[in-house]
C-alpha cells in the first residue's frame, strides 16, 4: 500500500485539464499567443508539475510574481527559450539574478527603466523587458505621468532594451458588462500608439471571453487554467482540482442535540451525523460553518455546526455511507465556483488556500 492510502484527505490536480483547459484558450483566441499564468504555486497546484505540463501542451511563454518563483520554474523548464516574464519588476537587487538565470522583467516605473537599461549597458549588450502601463487599476504599472515622460524619450530611456512585450491589466475583466473594460481598452490602445512598435497583451481569463479587440498579440490566463469561471455567471472550465476527505465516525443524535464549537446547529429531528476529514488547518474556509455543502454517496450533503481545524460536522440523514468511505468537498460535483461563493471569497483564494499533499494525474476528468 501507498502512504497516500493512508491520507484522511485528498488532493487529486489533474494536469491534462490544465493542458485542456490551455487549449480552450488557443482555440478561442487565436492566433493570438496564449501563456500560462503560474503565479502562487500554479495558483496552489504546484508549479514544479504544471509548468511541464503546459510546456508540454504548447506553452512557451509562462508569467510568475516572484523572482524566487521565476528561479525555480527556470530550473524546472530548462528550456532556455521557453519566456518567464517576472511581473514583481527588476529591484535593482534582483537585477544580477534575472540576467543570470535568462528571466525577462515586467518593468513597472521609470527607475525600474532606469536601473534595467543601465544594466544592460554594463552588461554591453541589449536586455528583453515587458513595460507595464497603468489604466486603470492603480496598481502596478506606469501611470499617466510616467507614460506621457517615457513617450517623449523612449529613444534614450529604452536604447538598450529590446522591448518585448507592452501590457495592461484590466480591473473588471470577469464582469463582461463593465464600463471599465471598454475605458482600459481605448486607453491602452491611446498608450501603445505613444510608444515604440512591440507586442501587447491586455486580457486575462475573463478580458480572454470580452471578444477579439482585447486579445492583441497575447492573452494571459491565470484563474481560468486552473479551472475557474473566467467570467461573473459564466462557465468554469474543466475541473481541475478534487478535494476528498473521509468519513472518521457517524453518529445518530437525537432532535435538539447540537454540533461543534459554540454548538451553532441544532438538530430539528434525529439526524446521522459524519465527521468528515479535513478541516480548516488544510484550507477549508471557516466560513462555510453551516453553509458548506459535499457530495456523498450520490447525494449532496450539507456542513452542520462549525468547521473546525481537521474536521467538518456533516448531515448524513438521506446517504447510506460508513466510516471510511470518500466525500467530495471540491471538484466535479462540488465546483470551486460554489465552495467560493457559500465561503463568500472567490476561486483564487479557495485554491491557493489549500494545504494538502498534492497528487498529480494526467486526466483531463
Amino acid at each position: 500500500m501507498r502512504d497516500s492510502d493512508f491520507e484522511a484527505c485528498h488532493l487529486t490536480v489533474r494536469l491534462g485539464a490544465i493542458a485542456e483547459n490551455f487549449r480552450t484558450y488557443q482555440r478561442l483566441a487565436g492566433p493570438a499567443a496564449v501563456a500560462g499564468m503560474i503565479k502562487a504555486d500554479a495558483y496552489g497546484m504546484g508549479a514544479d508539475f504544471v509548468g511541464p505540463a503546459l510546456a508540454a501542451a504548447g506553452c512557451d511563454t509562462f508569467f510568475v510574481a516572484r523572482l524566487e518563483e521565476a528561479i525555480a520554474l527556470r530550473r524546472v523548464l530548462q528550456d532556455r527559450g521557453t519566456r518567464i516574464f517576472l511581473l514583481d519588476g527588476a529591484p535593482p537587487d534582483a537585477v544580477p539574478a534575472l540576467i543570470a538565470h535568462h528571466l525577462t522583467p515586467v518593468l513597472n516605473s521609470l527607475a525600474e527603466i532606469a536601473a534595467w537599461n543601465a544594466a544592460a549597458a554594463t552588461a554591453r549588450r541589449s536586455l528583453d523587458a515587458a513595460i507595464h502601463i497603468d489604466t486603470g487599476m492603480n496598481r502596478l504599472g506606469l501611470p499617466g505621468e510616467e507614460l506621457s515622460t517615457l513617450a517623449g524619450e523612449w529613444k534614450t530611456r529604452l536604447k538598450n532594451i529590446n522591448l518585448v512585450l507592452l501590457m495592461s491589466h484590466l480591473a473588471s475583466g470577469d464582469e463582461p458588462n463593465s464600463k471599465m473594460n471598454d475605458q482600459q481598452l481605448s486607453r491602452f490602445r491611446t498608450a501603445l500608439a505613444m510608444l515604440p512598435p512591440a507586442p501587447a497583451s491586455l486580457a486575462a481569463s475573463g478580458g480572454s471571453f470580452l471578444g477579439k479587440p482585447y486579445w492583441f498579440d497575447l492573452v494571459r490566463p491565470g484563474i481560468g487554467l486552473f479551472g475557474g469561471a473566467p467570467q461573473e455567471g459564466g462557465k468554469s472550465m474543466k475541473t481541475v482540482a478534487v478535494l476528498t476527505g473521509r468519513v472518521l465516525q457517524l453518529r445518530r443524535i437525537d432532535s435538539g442535540q447540537s454540533v461543534g464549537y459554540a454548538a451553532t446547529f441544532r438538530a430539528k429531528r434525529p439526524t446521522m451525523i459524519a465527521t468528515v476529514a479535513p478541516g480548516y488547518a488544510a484550507g477549508i474556509p471557516r466560513t462555510l460553518s453551516n453553509k458548506g455543502v459535499a457530495f456523498a454517496a450520490g447525494k449532496r450533503v450539507p456542513f452542520v455546526g462549525r468547521v473546525s481545524m481537521d474536521m467538518i460536522g456533516m448531515d448524513f440523514s438521506d446517504v447510506t455511507a460508513k466510516v471510511g468511505d470518500t466525500v467530495e468537498l471540491l471538484g466535479d460535483h462540488v465546483t470551486l465556483e460554489e465552495v467560493a461563493a457559500l465561503a463568500g471569497t472567490n476561486a483564487y483564494e479557495i485554491l491557493t488556500g489549500l494545504k494538502l499533499p498534492r497528487h498529480y494525474t494526467d486526466a483531463a476528468s
